[in-house]
């Protein structure tokens, strides 16, 4: 069997500390038991009666006090590789001179004001982000105003774990490059991170009970003072945001309840016994899926953490990649990852809450990119995300060939207006000048040269 001492002294090599390790540990003995996390349909019933956005909402009065005991978690370790971007994602241009770090500070700033609190900004950044964001941050005059510039005071790194060669189960060696010797964990590290960076117990010195987390890259996330006093009155530990699956969501995970004690779950594909696909993909039966975005009691994480020896039972997540992502041929590996909403079945009283779509507006890829730069989406001056109204709630759906899937090749392409669009196709070649106008249901196969 193989030993976890050499994985050990690896981590320690580079300063991991005990939190990590301990997690480590925890996910490469499942993957020595061949833990497969499966979750059959009879284990579990739909989640369906929530609690909904718009009843917590109408809810009054607000009590802006509590934002003095709240801090903002954003995830910001990713790259945008995948649409050509060579630095942090967080660094993306959305509108002139305006990207999602800058909609990040302008939504805390506001909180601030409306509160009379200094309201708490952690950016949780891998070794990959960390300093042009922070370079960005010194350079902002907002920030720098703010305060909301000193690594010490909003930095939470992520921590790196060792690749696994897939033949010997052995820490990797890589001497061509020994970077590729690690990866990221997933954002499940939100857990160990706050332990052993020791922000855990400074925030709960400092008063603070309430975290919101959520990505770096989901501009429709923000702190809601009003889900706010709601998970504060609830009592609950943990409260997740789900949102109703679409036809476009079937593949994804979704939201449900464990059989044996009531808990909630969340159930990827990959934990789908493929028996059970169909009921997997029925969004009518299975409602809701994880916007990533949470709420979590400080205090009672910490509780939940000595209980369960450190380290929250999440399921472990096996990835098959090879040691260098851009060669295909290069050594086998695995990387093991956790997923922080899977925290959910790990606490008693967790609870979820049902939002509209307009709190779910992640920018995964450049078709995403050009709905918000568009007019279909707002940008307000608290820095805040919404779809006009126009569009009622429903983004459009917008598909792109792959000459558009690089950021700079979107550039090229021009931003029409979406307001009134429910679809866009775009199969060749096209360029919308400015002032271009699309409505309804849009398929464009050949060059735009004037406005629709």
């Amino acid at each position: 069997m193989a030993n976890f001492d050499a994985f050990e002294r690896k981590m320690t090599a580079v300063g991991m500390g005990e939190a990590p390790i301990r997690a480590f540990r925890r996910n490469f003995e499942a993957l020595l038991r061949n833990e497969t996390g499966m979750i059959p349909e009879d284990d579990i019933m739909p989640a369906t009666e929530l609690t909904s956005f718009e009843d917590v909402a109408a809810a009054r009065p607000v009590d802006l006090s509590l934002l003095g005991q709240a801090v903002v978690i954003k995830l910001n370790g990713g790259l945008g590789t995948s649409m050509g971007l060579q630095g942090p994602k967080c660094l993306l241009p959305i509108r002139e001179g305006v990207n999602f770090l800058d909609l990040m500070l302008r939504q805390i700033l506001d909180l601030r004001q409306i509160s009379g609190s200094n309201v708490r900004l952690l950016l949780m950044n891998s070794f990959s982000t960390s300093h042009e964001t922070l370079q960005h941050l010194a350079e902002s005059e907002a920030a720098t105003a703010a305060g909301l510039c000193d690594p010490a005071q909003l930095e939470l790194m992520q921590n790196q774990i060792p690749k696994i060669d897939a033949e010997t189960l052995a820490p990797v060696s890589w001497p061509a490059d020994p970077a590729l010797e690690w990866c990221p964990p997933g954002h499940g590290d939100l857990y160990p991170a706050l332990v052993g960076s020791g922000w855990l117990d400074r925030l709960l010195g400092e008063g603070i009970r309430y975290a919101f987390v959520s990505n770096s890259d989901n501009l429709g996330a923000s702190l809601d003072p009003a889900l706010l006093n709601h998970f504060a009155a609830s009592g609950a530990p943990f409260l997740m945001e789900v949102t109703r699956r679409t036809a476009a969501d079937r593949k994804g995970g979704h939201l449900a309840l464990r059989k044996s004690d009531g808990r909630f779950v969340l159930r990827e594909v990959a934990q789908c016994p493929d028996a059970d696909l169909d009921a997997f993909q029925d969004i009518g039966r299975h409602r809701y899926f994880n916007t990533n975005s949470l709420w979590l009691r400080l205090d009672l994480l910490k509780a939940q953490l000595a209980a369960d020896a450190g380290v929250l039972p999440l399921p472990m997540i096996k990835n098959s990649k090879t040691v260098d992502p851009r060669d295909k041929s290069s050594l086998a590996v695995i990387q093991l990852e956790t997923a922080m909403g899977a925290a959910i079945e790990c606490f008693a009283g967790a609870a979820a809450i049902a939002v509209p779509r307009s709190r779910f507006a992640p920018v995964k890829s450049t078709a995403d990119l050009l709905a918000l730069r568009s007019d279909a989406y707002e940008i307000l001056a608290d820095g805040q995300v919404r779809l006009h109204p126009d569009l009622h709630g429903v983004p459009p759906v917008i598909t792109l060939p792959d000459e558009y899937k690089l950021v700079d090749q979107l550039d090229a392409l021009g931003v029409p207006s979406l307001r009134r669009c429910r679809s866009l196709t775009i199969t060749g070649p096209a360029h919308f000048p400015p002032g271009t106008v699309l409505e309804g249901d849009v398929k464009w196969s050949g060059a735009c040269q004037s406005p629709a």
